[in-house]
């Protein structure tokens, strides 16, 4: 993708949170990354290009297209990138491949549960919260409840017969009034399980209780003139309070299910699909149906939703839908929510479905007044110049050479009314000496189509050949040799642009100069033109270094190179002198050049 291609996607990103995927042209993930604004982190890739690195450029240089997966926080974002990072393992997103997973609060289950930090997710009953895209908050809420609750941190077998038999004493812990000693009955199981049901509804977000307890500490604190623990607690109040406990994408409270959502328009009905593993979205797909005679919305989906399955090999056991359905698998259970986190999927599935839908009715659109826009142009052109076929496929030569020297030939395509660069060539001209630019011109001709013959492929329907009449009759000759005068259209381009020749012809054709036919025209003859030139200009730049340095007997390409870094050019190489030489490249290779700019 370059900035072309940017600006016609722009006005349609959108400015939310969510997701995006640079593809190739076979549909391959090239790169996940993640926004809180789509619109200003897509148009940072193709902004100042020297704040762009070398891996990004040549990523750009392979994507084809640009997908988005809309989310409703930046949270999200990221932890929905994460899980499309593991799963699609995209080539640009190496060093994203291996990297941590997201951390989790665990209210392990066991007598006197313990509540630590874990990175992983163990379904053995226990309750975890999260995930927590920052450590550090988890860390402030964890020392947070360890200021409000008093709880264990060891890991003994704290059953009731254990305890009953007198197996533990007390530790350092309870000594320094972290813990109140579960282990030798000091604190009963009850006590207990009150302080895990109030860090647990902390957890969901239901904290009046303890926002009420910190002010009345932070009070307490303040009269005992304890302003540096007053000051902390209400540091770690505003921190908790902006914390959000669990995240849309990924919750450890939904196992698997597939999430589904459909929306009619006209004759094609789109469904989008979430497929979800242990809570996380690994897979988003909207899919297109044509309705035939089918308009009924419980129908399609119902038609939709087995197929979708049985492609993406899902065996969730649960389907969360907008409304009530009948399906033939009479063991899956269908969910129409109406809050909580199944909702806020099933929310974000008619989020994208609609964005899906916007944005497909965006590029119909433009590719409509695309292709109006060049029917138009290439049906002037056949207008104005009276040819046969429609010129969707043109071709432009021009040489290029000074006095004679380095001659070389371009020749640019078009396909489409549009440059198609991929198929440019150059041409050394092997044949001619000495200026001669009309049998320079026949050469590269003949040489240009007896390939395409030879190789079977496509013959252009108008030929360009810049500079009159004398290069377009030797042009013509060349079509003759290979019998193709008269099956191609072929003009020639005055020093005027708006002079046409054809073959035979004395009169010249006039295009007006308004005529879009005649900008496509200036458009090729100025490509093929720049496209020698340059060639040109590398060819005689080697030619020139060459003749000075390369043919001196004994001199290698790394004296060369040596010499040339150190004095900048041949001409102040010639007017140095011997000792100059000898400090950069040695007494021998000093003589050599001596011996050469000698003569």
């Amino acid at each position: 993708m370059d900035s072309e291609d940017y600006k016609k996607i722009a006005p349609s990103i959108p400015k939310t949170p969510g997701v995006y995927q640079y593809k190739d042209d076979k549909g391959t993930t090239l790169y996940v990354g993640k926004a809180k604004n789509l619109k200003n982190r897509i148009a940072s890739y193709f902004g100042n290009k020297k704040h762009i690195s070398g891996k990004t450029k040549t990523m750009l240089k392979h994507a084809h297209s640009l997908e988005f997966t809309l989310v409703e926080t930046e949270t999200d974002a990221l932890l929905l990138e994460s899980t499309l990072i593991k799963d699609l393992q995209p080539r640009y997103n190496v060093m994203l491949k291996d990297g941590k997973s997201y951390v989790y609060i665990c209210i392990k289950k066991e007598r006197f549960p313990r509540v630590f930090l874990t990175r992983r997710v163990i379904r053995d009953g226990s309750t975890y919260f999260g995930p927590y895209t920052s450590k550090y908050k988890v860390d402030i809420i964890l020392d947070l409840i360890k200021q409000l609750f008093k709880l264990r941190t060891c890991s003994l077998n704290l059953s009731e017969k254990n305890i009953n038999d007198n197996k533990f004493k007390v530790c350092l812990e309870y000594h320094i009034k972290n813990c109140d000693a579960p282990c030798v009955k000091y604190e009963s199981e009850e006590e207990y399980n009150l302080k895990i049901k109030q860090i647990k509804n902390i957890l969901k977000g239901h904290f009046q209780l303890v926002k009420s307890f910190l002010k009345e500490e932070m009070q307490v604190q303040a009269e005992r003139l304890n302003f540096e623990k007053a000051q902390a607690l209400k540091e770690k109040l505003t921190v908790f309070e902006n914390y959000q406990s669990k995240s849309t994408v990924v919750s450890t409270n939904i196992k698997d299910l597939d999430v589904f959502s459909i929306k009619l328009e006209e004759q094609i009905a789109f469904v989008n699909y979430l497929k979800i593993i242990d809570g996380a979205i690994i897979h988003a797909q909207t899919s297109e149906m044509t309705m035939n005679l089918n308009h009924d919305k419980k129908q399609l989906l119902a038609f939709a939703i087995p197929i979708l399955r049985k492609r993406f090999e899902s065996m969730a056991q649960e389907i969360v839908v907008p409304f009530e359905l009948l399906l033939p698998q009479k063991d899956i259970q269908i969910t129409i929510p109406s809050i909580g986190d199944k909702k806020k999927l099933l929310d974000l599935s008619e989020k994208n479905l609609k964005y899906f839908i916007h944005q497909k009715q965006r590029k119909a659109t433009e590719y409509a007044s695309r292709q109006t826009s060049t029917e138009r142009i290439l049906t002037t052109l056949q207008k104005d110049l009276g040819i046969k076929d429609l010129p969707t496929h043109i071709e432009c030569f021009d040489n290029s050479n000074i006095m004679g020297t380095n001659p070389v030939s371009s020749c640019v395509v078009f396909k489409n009314a549009k440059p198609s660069k991929k198929d440019y060539r150059h041409y050394n001209v092997k044949t001619v000496e000495g200026p001669n630019d009309f049998a320079s011109m026949e050469e590269v001709v003949y040489r240009r189509y007896k390939r395409l013959l030879d190789e079977q492929q496509s013959l252009p329907q108008l030929i360009l050949i810049d500079g009159g009449k004398g290069q377009l009759s030797a042009a013509v000759a060349s079509l003759k040799k290979l019998d193709l005068y008269g099956k191609v259209t072929i003009v020639g381009i005055a020093k005027r642009l708006e002079e046409l020749y054809f073959p035979g012809e004395s009169i010249p054709l006039h295009i007006s100069k308004k005529s879009e036919s005649l900008k496509l025209i200036q458009h090729a003859r100025n490509e093929s033109h720049r496209f020698a030139i340059n060639f040109h200009r590398l060819k005689r730049s080697k030619a020139m270094l060459h003749s000075e340095l390369h043919d001196i007997p004994g001199i290698g390409q790394k004296s060369i190179e040596k010499l040339l870094a150190h004095f900048g050019s041949v001409k102040k190489i010639r007017e140095s002198n011997l000792e100059e030489w000898e400090k950069v490249v040695g007494k021998a290779i000093a003589g050599k050049l001596n011996a050469y700019f000698s003569n």
